[in-house]
């Protein structure tokens, strides 16, 4: 009889699976680096299917709300979860950016609109 009544606890209490999880609407527009935080929080909460990852997301920027943590730490913890984080952009490797001067731009825009024009 003692089983029963610890069944039916176990069926009362949500489970984690079936639980649905929201997303935090703890924005603070004023405050950019909690909003620029808030942003990455967002894009990765939003691209995410796992409820497990959405919590922890949560507990993450609750974390960053109430300050428990602070920002770097709060970037490096949800950095595995981003999906446009791409680490060699921000460290290690160089980065080579190709450039070119405004001449050879115009220069370049004015022979594309030529062949435009004539359909070249």
């Amino acid at each position: 009889m003692t089983e029963k009544p610890s069944a039916s606890k176990e069926s009362k209490e949500p489970n984690d699976n079936n639980e649905a999880v929201l997303k935090l609407s703890i924005d603070n527009p004023s405050d950019f680096k909690f909003h620029a935080a808030y942003i990455v929080y967002s894009q990765a909460w939003d691209k995410t299917s796992s409820p497990e990852v959405k919590t922890k997301l949560n507990e993450i920027i609750s974390a960053l709300s109430k300050n428990e943590i602070d920002y770097q730490s709060f970037y490096e913890k949800i950095n595995q979860y981003r999906f446009d984080f791409n680490p060699q952009q921000y460290g290690g490797g160089r980065m080579f950016i190709e450039t070119q001067r405004k001449k050879d731009w115009r220069r370049m825009q004015e022979k594309n609109a030529r062949n435009a024009r004539h359909k070249r």
